[in-house]
């Protein structure tokens, strides 16, 4: 049998990296080419004598990893489990890694997934990807939890990532009670990215007490870096839209509120706490899962931070707007906003016309423009008649405590800075203009249509789009109000609009045509 499977290891070397560096994505008849050349027992039995042949290693690996990416390749990993065990527990950190990629292409590639996750189970392959996540190196760490999320994603394998006894060697809170620190914060990115598949997984995570190694990791250490770090995962947590349904069951959310509000804490952590507080807060079921004692907590922690910090233009005076704006994203906490006595959102209309902070300013500009609803659908962008009350006479009290006096003359003096101060308030007038009080104070002010309707203000791709959605809301509430677009005095405005609509957001070149230079004759 060795016979049969003897390859040349200088002609496999030659071979294998050739294949390895060969541009574009490979076929299935490339792969079943080199292997009619170099059969992959031989392959493999090349790779585990590598260390008497120097280099064959790194050819061999990535070879075989994109051999096994092709539907070909995937198809022979069934018939090769015990060399991807071998794998799993070798010295080498490059067979590791390679076996935990085999591993993804044996779930992801294999069309009947249900023998795929009976050969895990067969194998014994889930506690050695779980050995590979703690001990690996950062490269091997990375491919095995890439496997298990995987696995995690499939429900005929939930109960191999999530034994029911805490008891089983492969419980993930019985595994981090005994694995060094960075082990344990392995496990818990793992937690967390597992917890970003599903509904379905976050559930049993969450019956599985898991998130609680999180609270565990913040409450038994003063360690800024540790806590920092968890923090991080906690900000991945809360981008998953079910996070508010399964954080609320947990003390995490309380957790957060306390380092917002405490004064020991280190700057960067209260800044991050906001900025997840308020991200959690964004999803639209967080008002119905959170307890409103904790909202208001929080809301009270952030307007106390910013009310301390508001006469300075840093990082954390930014992060609470930043906070601030996120919770305004939602209906319901737009609505908290803007009802609260006396109104939060006060903090963000007065920093968003202040010119003296431009980093501040951009901030609550972009907060503002959540507040507004530039982010919302649009039957939920006009708020209640007491938040509408509220946002209006907000506005018009910032106006005529400024030279500017209107809505729109500070609406103006936003378009009129830089770019980014720019894109920010095409957010907010998106937003705005569903108010028939400030899209007739827009409308009325002929300098701000013209700045707008022009293709040639911005020269950034995310600038252009802003301007032209902005184009687009206030043309949809002109042609809603039957009062304004039957009036003939704003006819030509919605011209300008449609044609700017009809132009696209990119910017529209002018056809440049060769102009003959008429001048006088030099005479001596």
């Amino acid at each position: 049998m060795e016979e049969e499977y003897s390859v040349d290891p200088a002609q496999l070397l030659e071979a294998a990296s050739d294949f390895a560096h060969r541009p574009g994505s490979l076929s299935d008849t490339s792969a079943q080419e080199f292997l009619a050349r170099f059969p992959l027992p031989a392959v493999i039995s090349a790779l585990q004598t590598s260390a008497d042949y120097p280099g064959l290693e790194n050819a061999v690996v990535p070879c075989l990893e994109r051999i096994f990416k092709t539907k070909y390749g995937a198809s022979l990993i069934p018939h090769f489990m015990p060399f991807v065990l071998v794998g799993l527990g070798a010295d080498s950190q490059n067979v590791k890694r390679l076996a935990c990629v085999t591993v993804s292409c044996l779930l992801s590639e294999n069309t009947d997934r249900r023998i795929s996750i009976q050969l895990i189970r067969q194998y014994g392959v889930y506690p050695l990807l779980l050995s590979c996540l703690v001990d690996g190196d950062e490269q091997v760490a990375a491919a095995s939890a890439d496997a298990i999320k995987i696995l995690a994603s499939y429900p005929e394998a939930m109960g191999i990532v999530f034994p029911s006894s805490t008891n089983e060697a492969t419980h993930l809170e019985n595994l981090a009670r005994k694995c060094s620190p960075l082990g344990r914060v392995r496990l818990l990115a793992l937690i967390v990215r597992l917890f970003s598949i599903s509904s379905s997984v976050a559930s049993e995570i969450s019956k599985s007490n898991l998130l609680n190694l999180l609270e565990a990791e913040v409450r038994n250490t003063e360690d800024t870096l540790v806590i920092l770090s968890v923090l991080e995962l906690l900000a991945e947590l809360a981008e998953a839209q079910h996070s508010a349904e399964f954080v609320s069951r947990t003390s995490l959310f309380q957790i957060l509120c306390s380092i917002i509000s405490s004064e020991a804490a280190e700057t960067i952590l209260r800044s991050r706490a906001m900025v997840i507080a308020g991200r959690l807060l964004s999803k639209g079921d967080a008002f119905e899962f959170i307890d409103g004692s904790s909202i208001t907590s929080v809301l009270s922690a952030i307007e106390r931070k910013f009310e301390f910090l508001q006469s300075q233009d840093s990082d954390e005076c930014e992060c609470a707007l930043e906070a601030l704006g996120q919770i305004g994203s939602s209906f319901q906490g737009a609505t908290l906003l803007l009802s609260t006595s006396p109104p939060a959102a006060r903090h963000v209309v007065d920093a968003a016309f202040d010119r003296q902070h431009h980093g501040k300013q951009l901030a609550a500009l972009h907060a503002l423009g959540n507040i507004a609803g530039e982010t919302r659908v649009e039957n939920n962008v006009v708020l209640s008649n007491t938040a509408e009350e509220n946002l209006k006479r907000l506005i018009y009290e910032k106006a005529s405590n400024t030279s500017k006096l209107t809505p729109s003359g500070l609406l103006l003096s936003i378009l009129q800075q830089d770019s980014e101060i720019r894109m920010a308030g095409y957010r907010l007038i998106t937003g705005l203009v569903a108010r028939p009080w400030c899209l007739m104070d827009l409308i009325s002010r002929s300098e701000i249509i013209s700045i707008l309707v022009d293709t040639y203000t911005e020269t950034k791709k995310i600038g252009m789009e802003s301007r032209h959605r902005c184009c687009e809301a206030i043309y949809r509430a002109f042609v809603s109000s039957s009062k304004l677009s039957s009036d003939p005095t704003f006819a030509d405005i919605a011209v300008k609009l449609q044609e700017a609509i009809r132009k696209g957001p990119y910017l529209a070149t002018k056809q440049s045509e060769v102009q003959p230079v008429v001048m006088t004759a030099d005479r001596f």
